[in-house]
């Protein structure tokens, strides 16, 4: 079992290059691979889930290759994917496995999903569920709501969705399946959620309509062509950087080229307003590309906020780091609404309470968030992930501010975001 072992620091400065947005990376081969023609991904992040995307393409007869961080695809076309030999494995990739069940709904011909220990018990139904709506053939453990599910061939009909919870991996796997549909796919989404699809369909010229929080496609579509993509920095990988520049006395950070989309930063706004020293220095951006900007972090003195609403979707992955910034914050900080913590690779909002508290630190957890009250010194001690990769960070992030030395168990899955995270946050300590 692997193992991060973090010790205090004194003051953290230096600039960070960060590596490519995950959801976009995952998205840019999906389409690349149904475009006819050659797509070129530009700083793709080379971790283990965008790999697992790859070579779940590749298993279906797509040509890929790769060369660190640049990535060539060459489509033959919407309808041109073939049978699989085998299962598709999707790692320990949520994102991977939820978006693609829309695609592989729409072939012509059978398959087999599965992913690690970790990704086949967490829950499928929420996607499984529309899919089988629009006429989709799947089965699988616990009435199709684990992997391994198994998908048979069968004509989509598009549909009207209203997503019962705010999930950008739905509205995907749905708008995907829209592509194969007979007729209009519509989503309807209770509030908005990370738009790199809606984007990309934009970048690969698929015709879609959008009018305030209802999505549709009409299908099926016609080929599109392959492009040139460039992927910004991850924001959800800056947030462990930002966090722990504005928790660490006398530091500054700069993260460079970092997509700042509208629908990913909840965070920066909720720091904000916890009065956090954040600068942001947009780039020009070309028609159809992210947003990016390099982020610069200086020490704050946080004061505690209340989170919940339609902030809760646009920073939905950054909450545990989130928490750690709250344990230094003058007062109690509340999060609500936030329950989906509970379906990601662990139940983030009980392991950050359980962590946390180990640290020494005054925080309760709820149905949907915690109250969290500082600012509270934190204790080095020896704290298991569960293999959930932003657990593990997050607990890094924490354990610079600690007295004395942290150990973090099961941090393997570190990998499957970023890649070479260790040595980058090594990196910046004084």
């Amino acid at each position: 079992m692997k193992k991060l072992v973090v010790f205090p620091a004194r003051s953290l400065q230096g600039i960070v290059e960060i590596p490519g947005d995950k959801s976009i990376s995952h998205r840019s081969v999906m389409l690349g691979s149904l475009a006819t023609g050659k797509t070129n991904l530009n700083h793709f992040l080379n971790s283990a889930d965008c790999r697992s995307t790859i070579k779940i393409f590749k298993k279906m007869g797509v040509k890929i290759s790769q060369k660190g961080n640049q990535v060539t695809i060459r489509g033959t076309g919407l309808n041109s994917l073939k049978p699989p030999i085998g299962m598709l494995d999707a790692g320990n990739s949520g994102t991977t496995a939820r978006i693609i069940l829309g695609l592989l709904s729409g072939q012509p011909f059978t398959s087999r999903l599965t992913g690690d220990k970790y990704l086949r018990r967490r829950p499928m139904k929420r996607v499984v569920a529309p899919l089988t709506q629009m006429g989709a053939r799947i089965s699988g453990p616990d009435h199709g709501n684990l992997l391994p599910l198994k998908l048979e061939p069968r004509g989509l009909i598009g549909i009207s969705y209203r997503l019962p919870v705010a999930s950008a991996q739905v509205k995907s796997a749905l708008l995907l399946a829209g592509l194969f549909a007979d007729g209009k796919t519509t989503v309807l989404e209770p509030t908005p959620t990370r738009d790199h699809t809606e984007r990309m369909f934009s970048s690969f010229s698929i015709p879609f309509e959008k009018s305030g929080n209802k999505i549709s496609i009409q299908g099926p579509i016609a080929p599109f062509r392959g492009r040139t993509i460039k992927v910004p920095g991850d924001i959800s990988s800056a947030a462990f950087f930002i966090v722990a520049g504005l928790i660490m006395p006398n530091s500054k950070l700069v993260l460079k080229n970092v997509g700042i989309n509208p629908t990913r930063t909840g965070l920066l706004d909720a720091l904000k307003k916890m009065g956090a020293k954040i600068t942001l220095s947009p780039k020009k951006a070309r028609k159809g590309e992210e947003p990016v900007a390099d982020i610069t972090v200086n020490s704050s003195e946080l004061r505690a906020v209340q989170v919940g609403g339609d902030i809760v979707p646009r920073m939905i992955d950054e909450f545990p780091v989130f928490a750690v910034a709250a344990t230094q914050a003058k007062g109690t900080t509340i999060v609500r609404g936030a329950g989906e913590m509970k379906v990601k690779e662990s139940d983030r909002i009980l392991m950050m309470a359980s962590t946390l508290k180990k640290m020494g630190a005054d925080i309760t957890p709820t149905a949907d968030g915690w109250f969290i009250k500082g600012p509270t010194p934190l204790k080095g001690c020896r704290l298991s992930s569960c293999g959930d990769h932003r657990i593990a960070m997050s607990l890094a992030v924490a354990a610079l501010i600690a007295k004395g030395p942290t150990t973090i168990l099961d941090t393997e899955n570190i990998d499957t975001s970023f890649p070479g995270f260790e040595k980058k946050f090594k990196s910046i300590r004084k």
